[in-house]
């Protein structure tokens, strides 16, 4: 081979080589890092900027003098039934469990009756999670009850779907941003959209945007939250200790559509921080339904012994 010709040789493969270069390959098509724990000292959904907005709490807590914001949201729950995004027998619903749940007691959900976190209902009561990102999937760890979701990557749904309780999740990368398609919840009987009790039917379509933002926006995110929501903020390090160092927070974007339930397809916000613990369990027994002692089904008892 000439001098001439191997110089061609090597400069060629020099271009192949960078072509197919893996470094190269990762920078032009990057996979955000949605690794590690992530939390919120908050309930509910986020607002949206603009559009349809979700369920608010008609006796939301206020951040006045007179009643500080930490004292969170646990009861009463008595969403907003008159919201426009309500059909009629939604927010007949909707009115008769803020009903029950201002007379001081619980109607049963899927947190006190300690049954399956389904979405979009789970983003409105989980405070921690954790992603876990492989190439074929990505499994998102929930703390409360140790609940897990499995979302297959560059998939599609089946034809032939079988509902489950956390549905058919599918989702592929947009850039910056990972997209998460759910369909397939399984209703159960006390399935619903949110804390406040929203039916939900079996033709909901959830679709989940993850992606990183600035760690000072989301925290202005969750403190606009926290005015009118409350904050899970126990002794002042809260139920997610945040970890204020981090230099990102983690937002994700819903768009819920029901047509069963819902007059529109609406969008909701929820935002998470970097926490500092390690990951925390928790324990809810299924089919203890009466753990609030408040009238539920009852476990069941014996009135004499049995020997």
């Amino acid at each position: 081979m000439s001098g001439f010709a191997s110089k061609k040789y090597l400069v060629a493969s020099g271009l192949v080589g960078l072509l197919i270069s893996p470094s190269l390959a990762a920078t032009q098509n990057p996979i955000p890092d949605l690794s590690g724990v992530w939390g919120r000292n908050v309930f509910n959904f986020e607002a949206p900027p603009s559009g349809p907005q979700p369920l608010t709490n008609l006796r939301r807590v206020g951040a006045d003098a007179s009643r500080p914001i930490e004292v969170g949201d646990p009861v009463p729950l008595v969403g907003d039934y008159t919201n426009p995004i309500l059909k009629a027998e939604a927010a007949a619903m909707v009115k008769q469990r803020g009903e029950v749940s201002a007379s001081g007691h619980d109607f049963p959900d899927p947190s006190n009756q300690c049954g399956t976190f389904s979405p979009p209902y789970l983003f409105t009561i989980q405070l921690g999670m954790q992603m876990l990102q492989s190439k074929d999937e990505v499994v998102i760890l929930y703390n409360q009850d140790d609940q897990t979701r499995h979302v297959r990557l560059n998939g599609s749904h089946p034809r032939n779907l079988t509902p489950t309780p956390m549905g058919d999740s599918i989702g592929h990368y947009e850039g910056d941003t990972l997209v998460v398609d759910t369909v397939g919840v399984k209703l159960r009987p006390y399935t619903m959209v949110d804390r406040f009790g929203t039916p939900q039917s079996e033709a909901m379509h959830l679709i989940e945007r993850y992606r990183l933002i600035d760690a000072h926006e989301a925290d202005d995110a969750l403190t606009r939250h926290e005015k009118t929501a409350g904050c899970v903020c126990g002794a002042g390090r809260g139920a997610a200790p945040i970890d204020r160092s981090y230099p990102k927070g983690l937002r994700v974007e819903l768009t819920i559509e029901d047509p069963k339930i819902f007059t529109t397809p609406w969008s909701a916000n929820v935002t998470y921080m970097r926490v500092k613990r390690d990951w925390a369990e928790s324990v809810c027994a299924e089919n203890n339904t009466d753990v609030l002692h408040q009238g539920f089904e009852r476990v069941p008892t014996a009135g004499r012994p049995d020997f």
